[in-house]
């Protein structure tokens, strides 16, 4: 089963770099708000749905959910 929420550190694990990974958060949570999420406008949210970080990669990660 793959993740549907994406951390910074699922990010990396995949092989972006800190500053990377939290600018793609960054612009993932801007996207969700732009769509009218108000929930993410709120810099503590740090997990984002997987079609958001989709969007700004122009791909979706394959990240396995660990149980």
């Amino acid at each position: 089963m793959h993740k549907q929420l994406i951390t910074k550190q699922d990010l990396i694990s995949l092989g972006y770099s800190d500053y990377q990974a939290k600018e793609i958060i960054r612009q993932s949570r801007l996207y969700m708000i732009e769509l009218g999420n108000e929930f993410y406008d709120n810099r503590k949210v740090s997990s984002i749905p997987l079609k958001a970080v989709s969007k700004i990669l122009g791909f979706e990660p394959q990240i396995l959910e660990v149980k």
